[in-house]
């Protein structure tokens, strides 16, 4: 099968990785991919969101199967453009992502289908905001309405630090038109974790769990980020506490979905954290998180093309996800000043120990997020440079061999948390 991988990041290297292991692949593109990718396939050099030139190049080049890794097409329609053109693509449609496109709408479905949230307002008038956020107790959360690359979400812990991140998001604009409306929303405690779904549009399976750290430094400090790194499985979720998400919060979610005349096709993302009463959701994301991916892929034990195909064909009900029972932890090395300013084009060393081999037999992979080549040398090209994820028979064997690995990759101002999985060992 000819496929076509959209997307550049991280995630998009796992799956990369994922669909190469498949006896089914006969040639894989990805547009535009980066310097991981460029070893597992061809790179295409065209950007995630150029959807007529994906779809013409689709078209040329006898794609069997497109599938998409970042929300921005998926919310831009790039499903409805395919399938207008006959063209097979796994993705949600355009009316199915309001869920991650718009958090004002999504609240709104969870609130008028009674699944379980924080207690919010949603506004786009600065003064209402700021009305509001002084009625609940600090800290609390303000999130932008649209999308925001992972980083549109804060948490303030002063009503006077919550009226200047109104201003910045409403006023100033700091996230453009995704940030002229928000949602202001309570403080939830407890812990929180991914669930992760493919659907078909008729029936669900669920594919695994993953927790994620969304701080910049240890000790969960510092701005949000797109994620700093990540473990699956998860110690502290038990069957029982899965079981109940999936009651209270999967199951309804679906099941609300098909009231509201919406068919959902693809890769469905829970994020939600359990607290003293439960589970509550976060967010929803239509698609594969990053990097959550990056320790689940090299878990699964069933063929990733072979799911693709299956959500695609409608005949997810007849296929089984199973989990090998091993233990990945990710660590994330990112760019000095990321998620603000940062400079690219810096080489990066070290990587020539770490051929990403095809096999699954092996302890450490290193996936590329934020790389390129430039004149044969592999420089950095953003905030997320490498993904370093390390597995094992548990936690912390695979945490030993991530942080062994790190020590031999090297690049100007390389920043990572020193934490990730060590609570959980």
């Amino acid at each position: 099968m000819r496929v076509l991988l959209i997307g550049s990041g991280g995630r998009e290297h796992a799956l990369a990785w994922g669909l190469v292991q498949s006896p089914k692949l006969s040639n894989l593109y990805i547009a535009p991919g980066n310097a991981g990718t460029a070893q597992l396939g061809e790179n295409v050099s065209i950007g995630a969101e150029d959807l007529s030139a994906l779809v013409e190049f689709a078209r040329k080049e006898r794609i069997d199967l497109t599938v998409v890794g970042p929300e921005a097409p998926i919310v831009a329609g790039v499903r409805d453009l395919f399938e207008r053109e006959h063209l097979k693509i796994v993705a949600p449609t355009q009316k199915a992502s309001f869920l991650e496109g718009s958090k004002v709408a999504a609240k709104a479905f969870m609130h008028k289908h009674g699944i379980p949230t924080a207690r919010h307002g949603s506004f786009d008038q600065w003064e209402p905001a700021v009305a509001f956020a002084r009625t609940l107790s600090t800290p609390l959360v303000i999130k932008a309405d649209g999308l925001a690359a992972g980083k549109g979400v804060a948490i303030v812990q002063t009503h006077s630090e919550a009226e200047q991140i109104l201003r910045d998001f409403m006023i100033a604009k700091k996230f453009g038109a995704a940030s002229q409306r928000v949602v202001v929303e309570e403080f939830l405690v407890g812990r929180e974790f991914s669930l992760f779904v493919a659907s078909d549009g008729n029936c669900w399976k669920l594919l695994g769990t993953a927790q994620d750290y969304k701080r910049l430094r240890d000790g969960d400090q510092g701005p949000n980020t797109g994620g700093m790194g990540s473990l699956s499985p998860i110690p502290w979720l038990t069957q029982r506490m899965l079981e109940e998400a999936v009651q209270k919060i999967v199951a309804p979610t679906f099941d609300a979905l098909r009231r509201e005349n919406i068919s959902y096709e693809g890769i469905l993302y829970f994020g939600l954290i359990w607290t003293q009463d439960g589970p509550y959701v976060l967010e929803y994301n239509v698609r594969w998180g990053d990097p959550e991916t990056q320790v689940l892929v090299p878990r699964f034990d069933f063929d990733l093309l072979e799911l693709y195909l299956a959500i695609a064909e409608g005949r997810l009900e007849r296929f089984e996800t199973k989990l090998k029972p091993m233990s990945a932890v990710c660590v994330v090395l990112a760019s000095g000043g990321y998620p603000e300013r940062y400079e690219k084009g810096l080489e990066i060393e070290g990587l020539e120990a770490f051929p990403l081999q095809r096999e699954r037999s092996v302890g450490t992979l290193v996936f590329h997020a934020g790389t390129t080549l430039q004149e044969g040398k592999i420089v950095t090209a953003g905030g997320r440079v490498l993904n370093v994820v390390g597995l094992g028979a548990s936690l912390r064997e695979a945490r030993v061999r991530a942080y062994a690995a790190i020590e031999k990759i090297q690049f100007e101002g390389m920043q990572y948390r020193s934490d990730i999985a060590l609570g959980s060992i």
